[in-house]
């Protein structure tokens, strides 16, 4: 590799390191600081999601813009079920949709070009199909990369929500025997949530802002059912719908429900305890134990090797 090459290659790690870096943070604008004044207790846990965002953040949104044109749904975004899938991940802010579709572009366009630049320095020759292949598999691996990002930050953002409820519910239910109303008991465990589960907390505290907004305890508990996404939930919220509506024991209602969340919890621990051994069969068959039959076994193979198979042969 000649020392052009080696440059050029270093400015292309440079520039995808860069492109990361201003994605992730335009996604999660201030994340880091957010974390610090939650440490030293100096600012509210929610801040408003249409809060100005910094300087060149919103200098990549706007270069983000016309790429994003490209990818956006045509149907109604309102009505979208990306929007949805955007709101369970916990993203609200009004950027994150055009720095998402901007990367689904950009990322299309980036990876076959590195491809075929990378072939064009390395002197790489190859037929036309393989190469159109390859350029339309990295095409369609960029542009469907975010969607696995995406669906990631999902998956654990409802794994910490299904964890955490149980609790959640437990002090919701001291609240309420203690004498607190519903929606002083959701306040409450929105601010006592906050170092256990910081997005336990946010979900609570949204619903608690709803309520003084003038919304409904029966349309904020559905709402809080539609942002988490977790079928756990949204039993919940009928639950304390119908128990509000019939005048039912609301603190025996949700110690039920707890109860049958945390026991759900520790059946899933244990269903995945019980497959952990199938887990480990193939790295054990095909990594451990060549390893160990070469260790105990191969002294042996080399005696038979220098002495009896001499010894057999009349040596």
């Amino acid at each position: 590799m000649s020392g052009m090459q080696l440059v050029i290659l270093l400015i292309i790690f440079f520039a995808v390191l860069a492109t990361v870096y201003i994605v992730m943070n335009a996604l999660v604008p201030g994340a880091a600081q957010r974390r610090l004044q939650k440490v030293v207790g100096g600012e509210k846990l929610i801040q408003n999601v249409d809060e100005e965002a910094p300087a060149w953040v919103q200098k990549v949104v706007d270069l983000a813009g016309p790429l994003a044109k490209l990818s956006l749904p045509e149907e109604d975004w309102q009505n979208s079920p990306i929007r949805l899938r955007f709101i369970n991940a916990g993203y609200r802010n009004k950027n994150a949709p055009i720095v998402y579709f901007a990367a689904k572009t950009l990322l299309a366009v980036v990876f076959p070009g590195f491809y075929l630049l990378g072939k064009g320095l390395g002197g790489f020759e190859a037929d036309f199909a393989h190469t159109l292949a390859t350029v339309l598999a990295l095409a369609a691996i960029g542009y469907y990369l975010p969607n696995v990002i995406l669906s990631r930050m999902v998956y654990v953002r409802k794994r910490e929500l299904f964890e955490n409820f149980p609790d959640a519910l437990d002090l919701m239910t001291v609240c309420v025997e203690a004498g607190l109303g519903m929606d002083a008991a959701i306040s409450r465990v929105g601010d006592e949530m906050a170092i256990t589960s910081p997005i336990t907390s946010e979900e609570f505290r949204m619903v608690g802002l709803e309520l003084r907004a003038g919304a409904s305890r029966e349309q904020a508990l559905r709402n809080l059912a539609l942002r988490t996404g977790l079928e756990d939930v949204d039993s919940l919220v009928a639950m304390l719908v119908q128990a509000d509506r019939f005048g039912t024991s609301i603190a025996d209602s949700l110690r039920v429900h707890s109860e049958a969340l945390r026991t759900k919890r520790r059946l899933i621990a244990e269903e995945k305890a019980a497959k952990l051994a199938v887990k480990l069969l193939f790295p054990l068959i095909f990594t451990i134990f060549p390893s160990m039959l070469l260790v105990l076994l191969g002294p042996a193979f080399l005696s038979i090797y220098r002495t009896l198979l001499p010894a057999m042969g009349g040596g």
